[in-house]
């Protein structure tokens, strides 16, 4: 069945390349092409960047503004609210339930047929009852505010300011939650830009709101920018969904799972299973109590040291963030790999993808412990934010570089276990044993060290996590069952422990090496720009050297092309020349 004309660009990626026409509809689960997604990846990647540089704004304007004391400690504790919201309401929790069914409202609509239109009616199904869900529980947050806050941080001198901050930043569960829908809606539809501009939106309406209002209403400006913020990402989305479901097209290349004649068949893309749906949330909240781990305990340190664990936890997160980018790209490549049963290849790009990222996120780690003063003085230091903030901020950051590896290896070695599809709850049981160190060790070494002993405990609980999660991908034996996968019994992708372990060693002595080079480097630079830039220059040259010398990550192989293309491009000149 055509319809005489090419199918519809998926919206929100203006230029790139259409499908060809005619050929009617494509067949049984066929997907978009790979220079599609390659480039939904790239713009998705890019916004989520500038949102992350957007953050950072975020973070030194409220230095800047309230430094590093009783005020921003009271916005910080009132902050857990929306860093919970958004992990479980728009990144984890609502896209592993949602983006299944419209993508199966989506098939069942390309079938066409005579009845009601089943986006539409999923639409109208589901989001009155969830806006009314998340309604009830935004107004019971914004009622139990005080027990609340008591809870969270039970040492601060003064809970009046955290209680009005809460009060204000807990409207988010209700904005957060439209957001988070209209993002799985709109990724289900193979649109990119709206959700992916939605935390660019977010942070310039907390900086603008900080700017306008600091004078008259203090920190709790930054409170109000965050309410505002999350009404902000809704909207911008609105309009795209709008268009979406009320038009009568699905996306171009819409597999279905029914043929070319129009009856009903089953979705490529079943519903979610619930147990599945609950085991991810879980383990999204498990994660997410470290933070609450750490602001229960360091709320009975002086002023300041919430603080100072969130900036220092904010910069040193960054080289983990570039290098889960790996996993965004890879994430559907692995997946496609396990649906056609073909283990070894998601096995192979797992392990490829661990190396990577484990050399990427030590690099960064061995430049944020070279430069750490440095780069928070260059950051942060101005305004309110004093040269003792900048010491004690820098100390608590080099110890958080000791866990970003845990961090990074976490969130990759998470997603082989989700990726196929089935329920499992070992990564909650391994989450739940590193967040009980975690707790166990914040508090035996608050008192002695303070925010520092805070940072090293959850370096050590989560690297725990890390490790257990890396245990259970190992090779497991037959039981007879097999998986629709393929995989006999198997709720992960299986790979060799022992390989990955070995290439991660070697990248963690290159590291180490590099960050010692570094710190020297940067100790002879008053300038903190300076400082920054050949610290930062010398880890990079070191690592290298290190990583080709112990061959990481297969260094030599991915090198030698471009090495030859480069000494093949200047005998040419060369011979050019004569």
């Amino acid at each position: 069945m055509t319809t005489g004309k090419p199918p519809e660009h998926p919206p929100g990626l203006a230029g790139l390349p259409r499908r060809r026409a005619g050929g009617g509809r494509p067949a049984a689960g066929s997907g978009p092409s790979r220079r599609f997604l390659a480039q939904a990846t790239l713009l998705s990647a890019a916004l989520s960047m500038a949102g992350a540089v957007l953050g950072l704004g975020r973070d030194q304007t409220l230095a800047h503004l309230f430094g590093a004391g009783v005020d921003s400690d009271a916005f910080l504790v009132a902050w857990t609210l929306p860093e919970m919201a958004s992990t479980l309401l728009i990144e984890d929790g609502m896209a592993f339930l949602l983006v299944p069914a419209f993508s199966a409202a989506l098939a069942r609509r390309a079938r066409g047929g005579s009845g009601p239109d089943p986006v539409r009616g999923l639409v109208a199904a589901s989001l009155p009852r969830l806006c009314l869900v998340l309604a009830g529980t935004a107004a019971v947050l914004v009622a139990t505010a005080p027990l609340l806050v008591s809870v969270l941080a039970p040492g601060l001198p003064d809970p009046s300011l955290a209680v009005s901050c809460t009060r204000l930043t807990a409207t988010c569960v209700l904005s957060f939650g439209l957001a988070g829908y209209f993002s799985a809606a709109l990724r289900a539809h193979r649109s990119y830009l709206a959700p992916g501009a939605i935390y660019i939106a977010y942070n310039i309406a907390i900086i603008a709101t900080m700017f306008v209002l600091a004078g008259r209403w203090g920190v709790r400006a930054a409170a109000l920018g965050v309410a505002l913020g999350g009404c902000v990402m809704a909207a911008v989305q609105a309009p795209s969904v709008w268009r979406r479901i009320t038009g009568g097209r699905a996306p171009a290349g819409l597999a279905t799972a029914s043929g070319d004649d129009g009856c009903d068949g089953p979705p490529l893309a079943p519903p979610l299973a619930a147990a599945l749906v609950c085991a991810v949330l879980l383990f999204t909240l498990c994660r997410q109590s470290q933070v609450l781990i750490e602001r229960y305990f360091a709320s009975g340190l002086p002023a300041g040291a919430i603080s100072h664990l969130n900036y220092a936890q904010k910069v040193a997160q960054l080289p983990m963030s570039l290098s889960l980018m790996v996993c965004v790209v890879t994430f559907p490549v692995v997946a496609r790999a396990i649906a056609e049963g073909d283990l070894r290849r998601a096995r192979d790009r797992v392990e490829r993808d661990l190396a990577l990222m484990g050399c990427l996120v030590l690099l960064g780690a061995a430049m944020v412990v070279a430069c750490a003063p440095q780069i928070i003085q260059l950051l942060f230091q101005r305004g309110a934010f004093t040269a003792q903030d900048t010491a004690a901020t820098g100390a608590v950051m080099r110890v958080y570089a000791v866990g970003l590896l845990g961090h990074t290896l976490v969130g990759a070695l998470v997603r082989s276990y989700f990726s196929t599809g089935r329920t499992t709850w070992f990564p909650l049981g391994a989450m739940a044993l590193g967040a009980l160190a975690t707790a166990v060790l914040s508090a035996w070494a608050v008192d002695p060290w303070g925010a520092r002993g805070l940072a090293a405990a959850n370096a050590v609980g989560i690297t725990l996590t890390a490790l257990l999660l890396l245990h259970g991908l190992g090779p497991r034996p037959a039981t007879g069952r097999t998986s629709p996968a393929g995989a006999p019994g198997r709720r992960s992708v299986p790979v060799c422990v022992r390989a990955v372990v070995g290439g991660l060693s070697r990248a963690v002595r290159a590291a180490v090496c590099a960050a010692g080079a570094g710190l020297l480097c940067a100790g002879q630079f008053d300038s903190p720009a300076a400082a920054v830039a050949a610290g930062c220059s010398c880890v990079a040259a070191v690592f290298l050297l290190l990583a080709w010398l112990l061959d990481v990550a297969d260094a030599r192989s991915l090198l030698l092309p471009v090495t030859h293309s480069v000494r093949s491009s200047l005998t040419r000149r060369l011979r050019h020349g004569r």
